[in-house]
């Protein structure tokens, strides 16, 4: 598997000079604000949504100001949506470090989570970038619906697939397509050019997503048993979908009845993992996220081919082929 290590080669320095500016957006003459703003670069992650914007950008055109923009705009309110995910959900840990309400409280967080978004409406506003915080505007009210809606869903624990499929389109799918229009859109490219790479965002999020699912049944280096954490959460995957909905109603309530009211019991969530297993439900994921990764490929390849789009679909392979 392509390391994204060199799927980042083509836009290295663009990715450099983006950390110099995204510092720079969030820059605050409050002490308390930059202290924690730096707090929250030091963590960052692996740069996949910034990856995915210049990427697109080379694509569709070629990487300017606007698309910097458009990289930090996405940066800035993703991360004032996961620090206000973080306090809603009581999580004390974000990617291995404390999170920012388990170290300044809700209530800063909270602010935290505000100024990032204000920081981020004043960068498209004060640079005319209209077009780039409608795309992600979009994109951030997508999210909250499906948010919403899987906690809705989520009471009975009884989801259809076609609901399911709607949920990850706007939790997960809705980011990475927001990702993919903005950069196109920042290269000036035309509507049907940007409406194109906003499918592919899509695609590819659908895909990222269903594999996150499937992380759910392979076993841990250190149980040795499958994870079984989305089951602990009562969070319905696309494999315990299938099963259900391939069961018979005793099965169906049984396996509802241990997700709603004894996922903390390992031998239970274990006996629930079994029979998804022998239903061929993780075979249907595995079948779906093809699906989707081969859609987004057969977008891409409708562009010149060049380095950057080798890069971008390297870094499709890279979401089905991920170990974590």
């Amino acid at each position: 598997m392509v390391t994204l290590k060199e799927i980042q080669r083509p836009i290295q320095h663009n990715l450099t000079e983006f950390e110099k500016k995204f510092r720079l957006s969030m820059k605050s003459t409050v002490p308390l604000l930059d202290i924690i703003t730096r707090y929250i670069i030091k963590r960052k992650g692996k740069q996949m949504r910034p990856m995915f914007v210049f990427l697109t950008a080379d694509i569709c055109g070629e990487i300017n100001e606007s698309t910097y923009t458009a990289a930090s705009l996405i940066e800035l309110l993703h991360t004032a949506t996961l620090v206000h995910d973080d306090v809603v959900d009581d999580s004390n840990i974000r990617r291995g470090f404390f999170s920012i309400n388990a170290l300044w409280k809700n209530k800063v967080a909270v602010l935290i989570g505000d100024y990032l978004l204000s920081r981020g409406l004043l960068l498209s506003l004060d640079n005319n970038e209209f077009e780039l915080l409608k795309i992600v505007s979009e994109a951030t009210r997508e999210m909250s619906e499906g948010e919403l809606l899987q906690i809705e869903k989520a009471r009975k624990l009884d989801i259809q697939e076609d609901i399911y499929f709607e949920i990850i389109r706007k939790k997960t799918a809705s980011l990475i397509a927001s990702c993919c229009a903005a950069g196109a859109s920042s290269a000036k490219a035309d509507k049907e050019t940007v409406d194109k790479m906003k499918q592919f965002g899509i695609y590819t999020g659908i895909a990222f997503q269903i594999k996150d699912d499937l992380f759910d049944y392979e076993k841990s280096n250190k149980t040795g048993k499958p994870n079984g954490i989305d089951i602990k959460e009562q969070k319905m995957t696309l494999p315990l979908i299938y099963f259900l909905n391939s069961s018979g109603y005793r099965e169906k309530r049984k396996a509802i009845n241990i997700v709603k009211n004894h996922n903390n019991n390992p031998d239970k969530v274990a006996s629930v993992i079994e029979r998804v297993v022998k239903s061929g439900g993780i075979e249907y994921a595995k079948d779906k996220m093809t699906e989707y990764h081969d859609k987004a490929l057969s977008i891409l390849r409708e562009f010149p081919e060049s380095e950057a789009r080798t890069a971008l679909e390297n870094l499709v392979n890279y979401t089905i082929e991920r170990q974590k």
